[in-house]
């Protein structure tokens, strides 16, 4: 259902921001006295390039909403012991948990853009250089969202290697680029960075 959800959502707000790039195109095709097919052309070659870029932030961002969801169902499954000492998220924090990771998304992808202009040259090199990026962040929110209901106040203290979490972002950023793949990946993340967390618990607790 968290999948439906997530889905439902990330693909109406594409369709809205499609739409609303269209029209302005149209608008101000208009305003330059443009012919109306112009601004069609240029919505058919910028609105899919607009979709490759910004779908790992806003499905990431969509999925933020819904993560309690995904963590608890797996806690519920496989660590029911966890699942009782978990601390849900009031809405008000996922809400602030979500612009701050998409401030962060925003923020690290503006950053890498010289960059991949620089490797232009070398065509794989611009994609490689986001999907470092991209995962980088993963890594970051897909285990964050099972650490925050853990991590009594301690919200830097992410249990989860650096390395591991890369590892799992790269997976997952990589699932991002496959169509159709890409709608769940983001569920899938959640689901793995909580598995990863909670083994690390699961450890500390017994040593």
């Amino acid at each position: 259902m968290v999948a439906v959800k997530s889905i439902a959502i990330t693909l109406a707000l594409f369709a809205g921001l499609g739409g609303g790039f269209y029209f302005g195109l149209a608008a101000l095709g208009e305003r330059l006295g443009a012919h109306g097919g112009w601004a069609v052309l240029f919505a058919l070659l910028l609105v899919p390039i607009a979709v490759w870029l910004l779908f790992r932030i806003v499905a990431l961002a969509v999925l933020q909403f819904f993560a309690d969801e995904v963590v608890a169902a797996v806690e519920a499954r496989h660590y029911p012991a966890r699942a009782a000492t978990a601390c849900a998220l009031p809405f008000r924090r996922d809400l602030a948990n979500s612009l701050r990771g998409l401030r962060r998304a925003l923020g690290y992808n503006a950053l890498a853009l010289p960059v991949a202009g620089l490797v232009m040259f070398t065509a794989i090199g611009p994609a490689l250089v986001f999907l470092a990026v991209n995962a980088v962040l993963l890594g970051r929110e897909l285990t964050d969202m099972a650490w925050l209901r853990h991590c009594d106040g301690d919200e830097r203290g992410n249990p989860v290697s650096k390395s591991e979490r890369l590892l799992m972002g790269a997976a997952i950023a990589g699932m991002m680029l496959v169509p159709v793949l890409n709608l769940v990946a983001p569920v899938i993340g959640a689901a793995a960075g909580t598995h990863l967390v909670l083994r690390r618990l699961e450890r500390a607790g017994a040593a």
